[in-house]
Parts: C-alpha cells; sequence; structure tokens
C-alpha cells in the first residue's frame, strides 16, 4: 500500500489521499481565519505550521445566505483543496475554480466539483471557499470592500507560491467559475491586483451583477438596521454571530422586491449585497474596462445555456404561471432603455408572457452579459470562444430545457453528484455521458492550450459553438437579443 502523499508549501507540509489514480489535498489554508478582529479585513497570510499538517478534509464553508438548513461549521473559511495527477510532476496545466453561487455560497465541498474527472485529463484543479453575503460584499464604512474579490486574488496568489510543489505550472493558470463565479472571474480579468495571477478564463453564465457605491451604501444600510446594528460598520457587526448575519441576509433577500421603487433591477436578482464598482478594489465593469482597452485581454471561454431562466421559474414555482402584467413588468425593468420593451415584442412577436417572461430574464441576467464579454474580450486583444448549451435536461418531462446549472456536472463529469442526478437524472443517458465528455474534454483543450477546438469569436461572425446531441458550430444562436441590447452593455444597478 502506497505512502500518503505529502506536499511542501511555503507555509508547511501536507499531506493529503491517494485516490482513483490521482492525489487530493484538502482544507488547505491560503489566508487566516477572517474572525475577530480580522473579521470584514482584507485577507491575512496564512500562519505557518511545524511537521505535518492533515489535508484530508475539507475546510469550513463560510456563511452562507440560502434557505436551507446548514449547520455552522468551524471558522477556517479560506481554505483551498488542490488534486493533481502527481505531485512528483512538472508544468502541468491548472484549473482554480471559484465555486461562488449568487455571492450568497461558496462550497467547494461540494461533490459537483469532484477533480477527478479533469486529474485524469492532466489538469492539476484548485478549489476555494472565500467570504460570500454580508461578509464578503456588505459595503461598509470602515472596511475595504469587494473582501470576497480580495479572497479570490489571495487564494490565486497562494497559486502562484506553491503550485509547482503539486505538479502544477503557475504560469499555466486558468481561473473558472459558473454563475457568480464567473461574475467574479469577469471582474478579475480587469482587477490591476489579480494582473499576472493567471492566463486563461473560464466562465459559464456571467452575471452583470454588479452596484454602484450609492446603491450599495442604502441597500447595506437597510440590512444593518434590519439587524439592530448602530452603523452599517465592521465594528458595529463585528459582535453579530456570522450564521446568524447569514439567516438575516436570507430573509432580507427573500423580500427585495418591497423595495423595487427605489432599487429598480437589483430586486429581481435575490441577492441584495453584492460586488460594488468602488473605483478601487473594482474600477469599473468587465465590459467597459475591456472594450475601451483599460484591461488587456486573455484567453476566454465563455458561454451560456440557452434556457436561464427556467431553473429560476421552476424551482419557485412559477413557471406556467406568467401573466401579461409579469411580461410588461420584466420588460420595462429589465430590457435595454428606452425602447427595449417593444423591441423584444418587435423581435418575438409569436411570443405570449411566459416566453417573453423567460427572454428578458435570462438576456438580462445572464445570456447578454456571457456575450458581450465574449465581445469585450477580442476588442482588448482577447481570444474569445463563445458557447451556448443546448441541450435538454431529461428529469421532469424536460421542462427543465438546457437551464442554468447544467453544464456544471457535464463539464466536471459528476453526473452523479446530487446536483448531477437532479439536473441530469438518475441513470444519465448516453446522450449525457457523451455531451460530458465533450465538455470535459473541450475544457482539459482550453486550459492546456488556449484552444478551446472552434473558431474564435470575431467581429460580425458572432460564431458560436452549440453544445447538444450534435454539437455545431453556427452564428450566434441569440442574434435577435444580440440586436436588442447591440450598443448596451451590462451596467451596475443603481437607485432608481
Amino acid at each position: 500500500m502506497s505512502e500518503p502523499p505529502k506536499v511542501r508549501t511555503t507555509e508547511g507540509v501536507v499531506q493529503g489521499l491517494q485516490r482513483q489514480g490521482h492525489a487530493v489535498f484538502r482544507g488547505i489554508p491560503y489566508a487566516r481565519p477572517p474572525v475577530g478582529a480580522l473579521r470584514f479585513a482584507a485577507p491575512a497570510p496564512p500562519h505557518r505550521w511545524e511537521g505535518t499538517r492533515q489535508a484530508v478534509e475539507f475546510g469550513p464553508m463560510a456563511p452562507l445566505s440560502l434557505p436551507i438548513d446548514v449547520s455552522p461549521q468551524g471558522t477556517d473559511w479560506l481554505t483551498l483543496n488542490v488534486g493533481t495527477p502527481d505531485p512528483g510532476a512538472a508544468g502541468l496545466p491548472v484549473l482554480v475554480w471559484i465555486p461562488v453561487g449568487g455571492y450568497l455560497s461558496a462550497t467547494s465541498s461540494d461533490p459537483m466539483y469532484d477533480p477527478a474527472a479533469l486529474t485524469g485529463a492532466g489538469v492539476v484543479v484548485v478549489t476555494i471557499n472565500c467570504r460570500v453575503g454580508a461578509e464578503g460584499f456588505a459595503f461598509l464604512d470602515d472596511a475595504p470592500p469587494n473582501r470576497g474579490f480580495l479572497d479570490q486574488i489571495a487564494a490565486l496568489e497562494w497559486v502562484q507560491r506553491n503550485i509547482a510543489a503539486f505538479g502544477g505550472d503557475p504560469g499555466r493558470v486558468t481561473v473558472g467559475g459558473v454563475s457568480a463565479g464567473a461574475g467574479s472571474v469577469a471582474a478579475l480579468l480587469t482587477m490591476k491586483s489579480a494582473r499576472g495571477l493567471f492566463r486563461r478564463a473560464i466562465a459559464h453564465s456571467v452575471p452583470g451583477l454588479f452596484s454602484t457605491p450609492a446603491l450599495a451604501r442604502q441597500v447595506t444600510a437597510a440590512f444593518v438596521d434590519r439587524v439592530g446594528a448602530a452603523a452599517p460598520t465592521a465594528e458595529a457587526l463585528r459582535d453579530i454571530d456570522p450564521w446568524h448575519l447569514a439567516a438575516e441576509l436570507t430573509s432580507f433577500n427573500a423580500g427585495l422586491h418591497a423595495h423595487r421603487a427605489s432599487w429598480g433591477r437589483l430586486t429581481e436578482t435575490g441577492t441584495a449585497l453584492c460586488p460594488v464598482v468602488d473605483g478601487e478594489v473594482l474600477p469599473e465593469t468587465p465590459w467597459p474596462a475591456l472594450a475601451s482597452a483599460r484591461a488587456s485581454g486573455t484567453e476566454l471561454l465563455v458561454g451560456h445555456a440557452r434556457d436561464e431562466f427556467r431553473y429560476f421559474s421552476v424551482v419557485s414555482g412559477r413557471y406556467g404561471t406568467f401573466t401579461e402584467k409579469d411580461a410588461h413588468a420584466a420588460l420595462e425593468l429589465l430590457a435595454p432603455q428606452p425602447d427595449g420593451a417593444r423591441a423584444y415584442r418587435a423581435a418575438f412577436p409569436q411570443a405570449g408572457p411566459e416566453e417573453l417572461v423567460e427572454a428578458v430574464y435570462s438576456d438580462a441576467l445572464f445570456r447578454m452579459p456571457s456575450q458581450k464579454l465574449a465581445e469585450a474580450n477580442a476588442a482588448a486583444g482577447g481570444t474569445s470562444y463563445l458557447f451556448e448549451l443546448c441541450w435538454v435536461a431529461p428529469p421532469l418531462g424536460g421542462i427543465l430545457g438546457a437551464c442554468h446549472s447544467l453544464d456544471l456536472p457535464l463539464a466536471f463529469g459528476t453526473l452523479d453528484s446530487p446536483v448531477g442526478t437532479q439536473l441530469i437524472g438518475e441513470e444519465p443517458t448516453p446522450e449525457a455521458v457523451a455531451l460530458s465528455r465533450e465538455l470535459q474534454e473541450t475544457w482539459a483543450r482550453f486550459i492546456t492550450t488556449g484552444d478551446a477546438g472552434w473558431p474564435a469569436h470575431r467581429p460580425g461572425e458572432y460564431l458560436t459553438r452549440t453544445l447538444d446531441t450534435e454539437s455545431k458550430t453556427l452564428p450566434y444562436p441569440e442574434e435577435a437579443s444580440r440586436r436588442i441590447w447591440e450598443g448596451h452593455s451590462p451596467a451596475p444597478f443603481d437607485l432608481s
């Protein structure tokens, strides 16, 4: 029986596990626990240790703000996990995955992110935990903004210092994420403090979820008032239990619609505390920064699902119930001004209320931010590979369609994970297995070479890989929506 794998990091020796032909190291701290005096502060460098640290258990997740029952764990939230084909190798490509959802959760321990399939393809896989919700994004007077992004940068710095000891090449790091993780990736593309920390990027379902300081200040003040703190400051919140604060944010997010008159589009996202365009940590949103060449382009694999909003409408119980009043409200609030609502009705003349609601929500929240990131990255001198997931998930008679997050278990090859079985079914079809293999191969090729395997985005062509039972490279399938949004980059949410 082989000895458990050991690696010496800059902080000390870690001992992991040997499993499924690769080595796994879990719960390695990349920064100190952000509690006590360090709560709401920028991440502090991790402590060193003597002897060998056991790295066989996942680190505790940061407090999450979702309507699920999760028991509080420890406070060592800022940890990461490494899966490697061989710690004794050299020069292997690296994927750093940011498993953030809605800026409300970051659970690198989710079985959906099991690295086995990708390490089997020769990739070193790093998954990270970071602060989310109030801990990561409340806009406080006496604390740095966007602390969740600062955590991600600290993790990428750890990778630069240490990944060679796990067989990885610090010069071939790809950073990736889906949904808010993809929004994090988009932000990292434009942040000066992230420059040089990665070479390539993968962004699935990029949200345009950023806030102005004016709106963030008002939202945070309302939340702080709800929890009974004296002021929107770290000092006032520091003694409130982190998990209680997270639970209060869950309730606060559920009531956002009551603030539609003053907080506008933000109230449709379910995420009150999101990244802030603060001018320092995040100088501006990614789209204008890249389009104007104030940020440099990179090799980018970016795309979205065809039916992004379907998952949310089904899970919320609203699928099949949307009325003309709902369609009117959605178009007026989310379509680009001044005539986007009219443009949607003209572009989709046969669409009923359900189709119009789904189209404008899918476009505003994910599809257009993703497509425009491909455009902006190419304008900045980068190479963008655009895709759309079109394969219909079999469960529930197919009503989920090609929905948000369906691409995750496919790409990681974790069809038997809880999310995988929810979205794909208990017994994956041969088509699901084949598409999963195709997406894994696409990721591995891109992470290794920077080439996704189909023609890159070029102005005026908008070539897109449609991922389906028979994948094809076609002109952008959502051309009607692209035309409606032409000239309208995702703008930060602001006060109405």
